[in-house]
């Protein structure tokens, strides 16, 4: 298939993905703010939790919400579902054209576990079923009422998949399956749990029944969840242009202090925005930046720097056959990899003034982390990515 073809198809899966992920996530974080933002004004009022004023576009909006459902159904109900199936809906199909298709380099670390594609593939999806069943069965015990033991539950479970996941496949594909993880345990949230109970609701109301107050309690507790699981699954949705971040082996480590980030983060404005600050607000923040430097410590960013621990800082010459075996396939004007009609990311590396220029890059993808090559195919060994490391420390010099 024209690599023409997948790549058109790879920038519309992406373009439908954010799309759909930004009506998502839009609506979670504003209706996790409109219920914290709900005030009991009149109280004899019966059957309402609360009210809240806004003022948006030129427009004043007042909403109230029932604590369980309202007498009656009103003719026109909006529902708020489809956004998150899209967006897992093509998020798949981008896993799929981009991951499975190009398994062999873009999934698999032929350095690493020795599997084929089609062992592979099968694990990725296997496990994300898996991850869903194990979060809900989490969920629907004993731990379930217990917020705590219930949160470092499912962390432990992210933090278990990233170890396998790290093991099984390539760094950049490891790290980006945690949050195709994360993102799947959400939908699932909303299409097993969430909007079955509000169907149900409806249902009873339509029959002229009372609404069973548990399925509302079981749908918020899912959707806080899925609030709180928000951000770490953006950021490692977009890990890919950031292989500083699960190079060495480090993927697991920098999964779960995002996953923390992300809580200490929603969970100061989901405090502040409801008005309940107990004694660790003040201290959420400061935490989130103090785990944010740590992660950056851990990724190598002192290192970034010049000089050389080496006696000898390779020759020039050394490192131009290093990317001439290493690279070339790829990398060049015309690349002979026949995934490739031109260099990726307009990155081609056959000059030396282009390695000079470029060896930032280079340092950041093959030394700091092992994204490239990809897959590992041509074969670059620890030595090589030394050498590497050892010429940019050294200044990157092509003389």
């Amino acid at each position: 298939m024209s690599p023409l073809f997948m790549d058109w198809l790879s920038l519309l899966l992406r373009w439908a993905h954010v799309i759909a992920g930004i009506a998502w996530i839009g609506t979670s974080f504003y209706f996790v703010w409109l219920d914290a933002s709900l005030r009991k004004k009149d109280e004899r009022e019966t059957g309402i939790a609360g009210e809240s004023w806004m003022v948006h576009g030129g427009g004043f909006y007042h909403v109230h919400k029932f604590l369980v459902a309202p007498e009656r159904l009103p003719e026109e109900l909006h529902w708020f579902k489809y956004e998150a199936y899209f967006t897992w809906l093509t998020g798949i199909l981008l896993l799929a054209v981009i991951y499975y298709w190009g398994a062999e380099a873009y999934l698999i670390d032929s350095s690493g576990a020795p599997i084929s594609p089609a062992v592979a593939v099968a694990a990725s999806l296997l496990s994300l079923l898996a991850g869903w069943v194990l979060y809900d069965l989490l969920c629907r015990s004993a731990l379930g009422g217990r917020t705590a033991v219930l949160a470092l539950s499912v962390f432990i479970l992210v933090l278990a998949a990233a170890w396998g996941y790290d093991a099984l496949f390539n760094a950049r594909a490891a790290f980006l399956h945690v949050g195709a993880l994360i993102g799947t345990i959400m939908v699932g949230n909303v299409f097993f749990v969430i909007i079955p109970g509000q169907k149900k609701t409806v249902a009873a109301l339509v029959a002229g029944g009372a609404p069973d107050p548990e399925w509302g309690r079981r749908a918020k507790q899912r959707s806080l969840h899925n609030n709180y699981l928000t951000l770490p699954v953006i950021a490692m949705m977009v890990s890919a242009h950031y292989p500083f971040l699960y190079g060495d082996g480090r993927g697991p480590v920098m999964a779960g202090g995002i996953v923390i980030v992300g809580g200490l983060v929603r969970h100061f404005f989901n405090s502040r925005n409801s008005g309940l600050r107990d004694w660790s607000f003040p201290f959420l923040l400061p935490a989130a930046a103090l785990m944010v430097l740590a992660l950056a410590l851990l990724s190598g960013f002192s290192s970034m720097g010049g000089g050389t621990g080496s006696d000898r800082a390779p020759s020039f010459a050394e490192v131009q056959q290093v990317v001439a075996l290493r690279c070339l396939s790829c990398h060049a004007v015309n690349p002979t990899d026949e995934n490739f009609d031109e260099a990726p990311a307009g990155l081609a590396l056959d000059s030396a003034d282009a390695i000079r220029a470029n060896a930032p890059r280079i340092y950041s993808q093959s030394v700091v982390s092992d994204a490239m090559p990809l897959g590992n195919l041509t074969g670059m060994t620890a030595e090589e990515r030394k050498l590497l490391g050892e010429w940019f420390r050294a200044g990157a010099p092509t003389d």
